[in-house]
């Protein structure tokens, strides 16, 4: 006769059964690196892609980086940057460079669409951000087994600040990609894994080649998380004989050769206003004051990363008492001072901003895989093993701001949105619950399938449908449907990058006045106007005795503005000139 189980013992084993399948896809996937990869590769795909092709431009950053190649493409001009009818003085060229490029493609492919095509321009920085889970797995190996490199992989692949990175046009996860490629290979001269293949011109190739992209990307960020990593290693070796694989002399000058050229060209073309308003003006700005209201205190991006490297958090949190116990080890004090002197200068510079703080993640994920390899666990007290429901806490908390924010915002209730949201809190929920019983590993799989979720959720079902937050690409189709050209497009007082991207770069941004003057010139124009300064508008039509009518209103909320509004479209009944 058959004696039943328990329904206790029937729900232990529902718990574990999850956990541990994913754990045996690890140890599956880490037996060779092509299987490796294949993992880190489609975990990013599956995370970076949702909303990478249906969202529409982000202000301001993302739309003036890509509004700045656009005109680099309409203009020919490769060498200075500019925005609308205004320089663009604050980045080097190299993220220009690679939009420019992946745009070109898109071109031979999709036609001249491709130049509103936000996605083409977000390409880099997707494939930058795949490319950086995989050099955090490369990078990892020199500590690690190729599980543990593996498992380090999967926390940078799943980092929310990553896949917001990989979703904008913009630098930071090409900077990221250059400077994890420094770091690698800094590891590598700094401990000589058994069987090395990398020869040192080959390792000195591979640092100095990314710290000058890193250079023409982002200017002296790249150094600047490089330099203190290094000078903290010196100083804890009491020697920087370390330095030698990587041949700084003629690494210098290779780097030199590669970022001079650009750097006397927009010298010469600007006459030195460049490096005015980038470093003068953008860099300093940043260190001695909150540039652009982005003001944070010291401890700032500590509390931030509770949500930024979320779900790695947790196990970083784990393992912090192990790795501080342990910090005089030498791949712990490579990866702490990877981490501590470039986290300690942005925490005292003013302007603060999540993704400043990326390229340590990676050192941040090592060490945490570092010490769930070693077992460094295994003493951690109920207290701070408590902190794993932060998974499922904070999954219910942004579920529900957004959730709220897409039934205020969102253009129906979406049936799909839920369930999604629901399965998402679910496996973070399970995670929680199973981490006494699997461990670390199982648990945080676990709780990255939850984040996955969410992210599909988010991105792909919740963003593109809240119409209400979507004011340019709402204008832009009304220019389409009209068939006004954007030098016959005013706009006041709305005014956002987005709009010069998805209009054109001949839109007209100027007062009510001018707006009205515009018009009076008669054929196809086209003025948007805020509610606000309708009255004016109409002063003004009247005064030009302008012949007009309003062909659509279109209402929504300025992210950026924090506010409501609405803007009315008027179209010219004026006779073509």
């Amino acid at each position: 006769m058959a004696i039943s189980q328990p329904a206790s013992d029937h729900r232990r084993a529902f718990d574990l059964d999850l956990p541990q399948r994913l754990v045996g896809i690890l140890d599956t996937a880490s037996a060779r690196h092509g299987r490796a990869v294949l993992l880190l590769v489609a975990v990013a795909l599956i995370s970076f892609l949702p909303g990478f092709f249906s969202l529409s431009p982000i202000d301001r950053d993302e739309a003036r980086f890509a509004q700045a190649t656009k005109q680099m493409l309409e203009s020919g001009n490769y060498v200075d940057i500019r925005f609308h009818t205004q320089v663009r003085y604050k980045k080097p060229i190299g993220i220009y460079w690679l939009q420019a490029a992946t745009v070109k493609a898109g071109e031979a492919v999709i036609g001249p669409s491709a130049r509103t095509s936000i996605w083409l321009y977000r390409l880099p920085s997707l494939v930058a951000a795949i490319g950086a889970v995989l050099l955090t797995y490369w990078t990892a190996l020199v500590f690690l087994s190729r599980r543990g490199a593996l498992f380090a992989s999967l926390m940078m692949a799943g980092c929310v600040l990553l896949g917001v990175e990989a979703r904008l046009a913009k630098t930071d996860a090409v900077l990221l990609f250059t400077i994890l490629a420094c770091f690698g290979a800094l590891a590598r001269a700094y401990i000589r894994p058994p069987g090395a293949r990398l020869r040192d011109w080959t390792l000195a190739f591979i640092f100095w080649t990314g710290l000058a992209a890193g250079i023409l990307v982002k200017g002296p960020v790249a150094p600047l998380f490089i330099g203190p990593a290094i000078a903290a290693l010196a100083i804890a070796d009491r020697s920087g004989a370390f330095l030698r694989p990587l041949k700084p002399l003629p690494g210098l000058l290779w780097c030199l050769l590669l970022v001079l050229p650009w750097f006397v060209a927009i010298y010469l073309v600007t006459n030195g206003a460049f490096y005015q308003l980038a470093v003068g003006v953008d860099m300093m700005g940043k260190v001695a004051e909150g540039a652009e209201g982005h003001w944070g205190p010291p401890g700032s991006y500590f509390l931030a990363a509770w949500g930024t490297f979320w779900p790695s958090i947790v196990v970083a949190a784990l393992a912090a008492p192990y790795v501080w116990r342990n910090r005089r080890g030498q791949a712990e004090r490579f990866l702490l001072c990877w981490l501590v002197p470039s986290w300690v200068v942005f925490e005292i510079a003013v302007t603060k901003l999540p993704h400043y703080v990326l390229p340590v993640y990676p050192a941040l994920a090592i060490l945490s895989a570092l010490v769930v390899e070693r077992g460094g666990l295994a003493a951690v007290g109920s207290r701070l093993a408590g902190v794993v429901w932060f998974w499922p806490g904070f999954g219910i908390v942004v579920s529900l701001a957004l959730g709220a924010a897409y039934l205020y915002f969102g253009s129906g209730f979406g049936l799909a949105v839920w369930p999604l949201l629901l399965l998402g809190v679910t496996l973070l929920w399970w995670a929680a619950r199973a981490y006494s019983r699997v461990g670390i590993e199982g648990a945080f799989l676990t709780a990255l399938a939850g984040a996955m979720v969410l992210y599909l959720a988010v991105w792909q079902t919740m963003l593109p449908q809240m119409r209400a937050l979507w004011i340019s690409e709402r204008l832009a189709a009304v220019v389409k449907q009209q068939g006004c050209p954007a030098a016959n497009v005013a706009s006041f007082p709305y005014q956002e990058p987005s709009l010069v991207f998805l209009v054109g770069t001949q839109i007209q941004y100027g007062l009510p006045k001018e707006a009205a003057a515009l018009l009076k010139k008669g054929g196809c124009a086209l003025a948007f106007i805020d509610e606000r300064f309708t009255p004016v508008f109409e002063r003004h039509a009247g005064l030009l005795g302008l012949k007009y009518h309003a062909v659509a209103t279109i209402s929504g909320f300025t992210y950026n503005g924090g506010r409501p509004t609405s803007i009315t479209v008027f179209r010219s009944d004026e006779a073509a000139p």
